[in-house]
């Protein structure tokens, strides 16, 4: 049973397939450093320096007790992180049409085979059976 799982283990897919989750885990870094440390500033600028991180409706209050410890945290929607998550999806989807619109240019386009030669019609083959009966 170990020879069988060894076996499994070292065929090409199964390492193929590590080797892609553990790229897509890079680059789903690089994509979230790209978009949050570059793309979201200038968002932001755009929108007067608003970060949508911040942005809630609070439900209520947090209760802070005498000497300054807090009893019962504040309840908010925190819809700013929401907007964030959309913009970012927004971004990720754009660049990532761009990257596959680039790749398909870089591909060659297929051939088309050449077409068939067309042969006799059904006219001229019932002649042929016509004149090979006559003889």
């Amino acid at each position: 049973m170990l020879k069988e799982f060894k076996n499994f283990i070292m065929t090409g897919n199964v390492i193929d397939l590590a080797v892609a989750v553990l790229l897509a885990g890079a680059v789903g870094m690089v994509v979230n450093g790209f978009v949050t440390d570059i793309m979201m500033p200038i968002v932001g600028s755009f929108t007067g320096g608003v970060d949508f991180s911040d942005l809630k409706i609070v439900l209520s209050e947090a209760v802070v007790s005498a000497d300054g410890e807090i009893t019962k945290p504040e309840n908010a929607i925190m819809y700013g992180k929401w907007v964030n998550s959309i913009i970012n999806l927004i971004i990720v989807g754009f660049v990532l049409f761009m990257i596959v619109k680039a790749y398909n240019k870089t591909k060659k386009p297929k051939e088309e085979a050449p077409a068939a030669p067309a042969g006799p019609s059904e006219i001229d083959l019932l002649k042929e059976i016509r004149d090979a009966l006559k003889k």
